[in-house]
């Protein structure tokens, strides 16, 4: 495994407890503690103004730093709106991808131009993408190229305040606050009170108990097939995969490049299938192949990193690569509530 991937597996156990490593770190916490205050307290009394566009935002994200699920729940919400209607966007940071002026993100390009998720969401057709560091620009972009955009969904922008919204949503996830404490003594961006002030939370999985006063929705997501790589028309549920493997004692291995990926390996695990882990650091990029050293008859990898492994070649073509969609599932209600904030937009 990768020095980054051990060194982000270390801090992910770090902060499920208050240990000597994050009491050590405590004082710099602090430190983020006061920052935050201040972003608030600057646009509370209008040292700093958000930026407001001409239509109505909604903006996801959560507090604890990392994956917790943010992609798969802004693919859902644009089709969601899509359905009923809306003419969806979406703006991005763009994470791991090249630094520059914001850019819409062309469904066939290279994640290195714009990162691996907003090029996941594009390709899902359900919205147009632009990423950018500056989310108010994104979203300036966003309206020139495709004025039909009647809603903006901004991804992981709930700690980006330059950027006006309508809706807040926060996602919270398995680990829930891990230790409670905030970067780098503990996982989170900004303390659990900052939960009052959302619209709606939405829990991902299996939640421990957390205190939320605002409206709550449920996600779940799952999986149950996987399709070739290099040939997306081969498609085999995973039970069927896993009773090809038993009946050829294949060997497998499944690699991760996400926030956590343990998840992933547990949902495989659950249809029986059997194989080596490659856990990878979040992002990862493929463009050194993880494989090189393993011997294996079929990988199974998650399609935030299938689109970074075409990108290289010897992935690409490799029809021993496997895909495994996540699909995710959203409470109808929370639809409601975001259109119930939205419409009157619709109606001006």
């Amino acid at each position: 495994m990768a020095l980054r991937a051990r060194l982000q597996f270390s801090f992910v156990k770090v902060w499920q407890r208050r240990g000597l490593v994050a009491r050590l770190l405590f004082p710099l916490a602090l430190l983020h503690g006061v920052w935050r205050r201040f972003d608030v307290w600057r646009y509370r009394v209008g040292l700093a103004r958000a930026k407001q566009v001409r239509v109505r935002v909604v903006v996801i994200g959560n507090l604890y730093v990392g994956g917790t699920g943010k992609t798969p729940l802004a693919i859902e919400l644009a089709r969601a709106l899509r359905d009923r209607g809306w003419s969806p966007g979406v703006i991005s940071r763009g994470y791991g991808a090249e630094r520059g002026l914001p850019r819409l993100v062309v469904p066939n390009g290279s994640a290195l131009d714009y990162g691996d998720e907003p090029l996941l969401i594009a390709r899902t057709g359900y919205a147009p993408v632009v990423v950018g560091t500056d989310r108010a620009a994104a979203a300036g972009l966003l309206l020139n190229l495709h004025p039909h955009v009647d809603v903006i969904i901004a991804d992981d922008g709930l700690q980006h305040r330059r950027l006006a919204r309508d809706v807040e949503i926060a996602l919270v996830h398995e680990p829930g606050f891990g230790n409670g404490w905030l970067l780098p003594a503990g996982p989170l961006r900004e303390p659990p009170r900052r939960l009052d002030g959302v619209d709606a939370v939405v829990l991902h999985g299996m939640t421990p108990p957390v205190r939320i006063y605002s409206p709550f929705f449920r996600m779940t997501t799952s999986i149950a097939c996987a399709y070739s790589l290099k040939d997306a028309t081969r498609r085999i549920g995973l039970a069927a995969l896993a009773a090809e493997q038993r009946a050829g004692k294949q060997a497998y291995v499944a690699a991760a490049g996400i926030g956590q990926p343990e998840r992933f390996f547990a949902m495989l695990r659950a249809f029986g299938l059997e194989f080596t882990t490659v856990p990878l650091n979040d992002h990862y990029n493929f463009a050194r192949n993880p494989f090189v050293d393993v011997r294996f008859d079929r990988a199974l990898i998650t399609e935030k990193d299938a689109v970074k492994c075409a990108a290289n070649p010897l992935l690409a073509n490799d029809a021993r690569l496997y895909v495994v969609p996540l699909e995710a599932k959203l409470d109808p209600a929370l639809i409601d509530l975001i259109e119930a904030r939205i419409k009157p937009a619709r109606l001006a």
